[in-house]
């Protein structure tokens, strides 16, 4: 049973000398001497999770104005990491701002003590530290989505941009239950949580979904409408020219396409009752875009899913990796378990978790009309009640 949320708004919250966030009684995260942007920092990253510990947190996180200047720096990857110290220091934030994180990435799995200046944004790789950290404790961090239809909890994983969330908004009007999105946590008994974080729809999605498109405000709407184009725009531009310019409008295309999002919290689309973040693994599917115009669902091992997932988070850790990698070069001396053991303990509870169940791979073309996804998924449910 996981903790009572705390429902006090963020300012009243942020008066405390410290504010705590439970995933779930998995991961514990404590906030020190917070005002209460920071408090809306962490919500932002991981939900409205706020509730007190009983336990002594997993990490904390302490926000700044500026850290103090060190005397001197050792950089990897200048302008990315340095050492100063014994201190590992990232020095970027969100969109590439200048920030100093001090990060402590051995610490991970133990008591992992974060500071951040303020104007870094939200704090960096914490995704990646809370899912390390679940692993220390047999829970198995599954990028993937989930929810409850029809009193069944359906767990839909796979590539990233592979039709997860596809699936998700698929039954969002069908009257399904909330239990996660980007990020499902397994624990060893088949129970499903998730993270309340808003749900990030690109412009085709919001397209197909008019209650949503409705609600969004009118400069919403319009950079949904030109973002695409513009990208393509340049991208076509880049083709006609050479040199700098042209190698500058290709830079810039996908970035300007990355734009067309916009992040809607899970109430909005499951309402507020139906946003449940906790279920039970009954069906599993693996979902993936395939070339077809059609689509299909055939049963697959859930040992096969196990065995495409390991590449799959490996993938998701990607950017953290390079970050530790830095950290090696600065400080030979020292590694983090938790960093280096993780893809034999995720391997070994992909084993466990999935080796055994009945799976179904679920294949569709991309981008998808959002409907074709239901009877597919329906008559699975159907067959198998």
């Amino acid at each position: 049973m996981s903790p009572e949320r705390s429902t006090a708004p963020a300012q009243d919250l942020a008066a405390r000398t410290h504010v705590d966030f439970d995933l779930h009684g998995i991961v514990g995260i404590r906030i020190l001497d917070p005002r209460a942007r920071d408090v809306e920092t962490i919500t932002s990253q991981i939900g409205p999770l706020v509730a007190p510990l009983a336990r002594e947190p997993d990490i904390t996180v302490r926000f700044v104005d500026q850290l103090p200047g060190p005397p001197r720096m050792t950089y990897a990857g200048w302008p990315d990491a340095a050492a100063a110290g014994d201190e590992f220091l990232l020095l970027r934030g969100a969109d590439g701002v200048a920030a100093r994180t001090s990060f402590p990435i051995d610490a991970i799995g133990d008591r992992c003590d974060i500071v951040c200046e303020r104007r870094v944004g939200p704090v960096p790789h914490l995704l990646a530290i809370i899912n390390l950290t679940a692993l220390t404790k047999g829970v198995l961090p599954l990028h993937a989505s989930a929810f409850t239809y029809r009193g069944e909890g359906v767990l839909a994983t796979g590539w990233s941009k592979g039709g997860k969330t596809e699936t998700l908004l698929a039954f969002a009007a069908r009257g399904a239950h909330y239990i996660g999105d980007e990020w499902v946590y397994l624990t060893p008994d088949g129970g499903l949580h998730g993270v309340p974080e808003p749900i990030r729809l690109w412009y085709w999605q919001v397209a197909q979904l008019p209650g949503v498109r409705a609600a969004l405000s009118r400069a919403s709407r319009a950079r949904l409408r030109a973002m695409p184009s513009i990208a393509s725009s340049a991208t076509a531009m880049a083709d006609r020219l050479h040199g700098v310019p042209s190698s500058v409008l290709r830079r810039a295309a996908p970035v300007v396409r990355r734009q067309a999002n916009v992040q809607v919290p899970p109430a909005q689309l499951f309402g507020a009752e139906a946003v449940a973040l906790h279920g039970q693994l009954d069906h599993l599917l693996l979902v993936a875009s395939h070339d077809g115009n059609e689509v299909t669902i055939e049963p697959v091992s859930g040992a096969e899913i196990a065995a495409r997932m390991r590449a799959s988070l490996a993938e998701e850790r990607t950017p953290f990796l390079q970050v530790y990698r830095q950290f090696r070069f600065l400080f030979p001396h020292r590694r983090a378990t938790v960093v280096e053991d993780a893809p034999a303990v995720e391997g070994g509870l992909l084993d466990d978790y999935l080796g055994d169940r009945p799976a179904h791979a679920l294949r569709h073309p991309y981008p998808v009309d959002l409907r074709s996804l239901v009877d597919p998924v329906e008559s699975l449910l159907r067959s198998t009640r």
